[in-house]
């Protein structure tokens, strides 16, 4: 058996098509004493709607090492139907909780060398890091269709009933819709070093659909509509990136981090604490 944990969730990234496990989600947290936790697979879609947790909900689980995955964060539920929310800390009284958890009781980090260092020795994978400045936003285009042989082996795996499992969800299941866009971030750290690192967040990815919807289809306002959130609004709050390692590029990418969560929180005078 696993140990059981309390996580506060804060990352669910966009879903991926993967050959071994279907369309999965990134999710990950941090424990009450602020060290990290993700959580992978992940098959949040197939979850049924009591189990969908959200960003900042609580939840409880008995959770194993991913024998598959070395980063040191890495475990895997021992029981998805345990994957529910049993609290959740919202903004209330100048966004405390969520203050006290992510930028006191978690380490937030400003220098990226320090957590490039830090991989390369697998010493951790997953993150708090606050920009010194933010530079821009910027998107470029994708494939706008999942790989085929993909599609194909997650059809395969939706249509494999589970006879001992709740199997409603493979009726109505739909593989979700790749992002024809890539959207990163250019930035400094405290050092003054430059780098653009790619945001894999679900809401940066929900966020394109919903503005493409309010622009009739039209592409060219809806990245316009993504830039004014991203750049023209996070950058005036005191905005940190929740970045975590690609598995592929753990060890050997120059840089391997990828922003896979955004925290715009108010500045303290924002909110009048000041």
């Amino acid at each position: 058996m696993g140990d059981r944990k309390r996580i506060l969730i804060t990352v669910k990234t966009y879903p991926t098509l993967s050959r071994k496990y279907g369309e999965t989600v990134c999710t990950a947290g941090i424990r009450e004493d602020g060290t990290w936790v993700r959580i992978y697979p992940v098959p949040f879609r197939q979850l049924d709607e009591k189990q969908q947790f959200k960003k900042y909900d609580w939840i409880e689980c008995q959770l194993l090492r991913n024998k598959s995955d070395p980063r040191p964060e890495t475990f895997r539920p021992v029981d998805e139907k345990e994957l529910r929310p049993v609290g959740h800390i919202d903004t209330g009284d100048q966004w405390r909780e969520r203050r006290n958890i992510l930028l006191k009781t978690a380490r937030v980090y400003d220098c990226l060398d320090e957590l490039i260092e830090g991989a390369k020795a697998n010493e951790l994978s997953l993150a708090v890091f606050r920009p010194s400045k933010v530079k821009d936003f910027i998107w470029e285009q994708e494939s706008r269709e999942w790989d085929p042989d993909k599609v194909r082996q997650m059809r395969e795996l939706t249509n494999q009933y589970d006879l001992f499992a709740d199997n409603t969800w493979r009726e109505t299941f739909g593989i979700i819709p790749k992002l024809p866009y890539s959207f990163s971030y250019r930035f400094e750290d405290a050092k003054g070093k430059a780098s653009e690192l790619q945001i894999l967040d679900w809401e940066t990815g929900a966020l394109f659909w919903n503005c493409l919807r309010s622009s009739d289809g039209d592409e060219s306002e809806a990245l316009a509509k993504m830039k004014q959130k991203y750049f023209d609004d996070f950058t005036k709050k005191d905005l940190h990136f929740f970045l975590g390692t690609t598995q592929q590029f753990h060890f050997v990418g120059p840089n391997p981090w990828v922003i896979i969560g955004v925290l715009p929180i108010p500045y303290k005078r924002q909110l009048g604490l000041l």
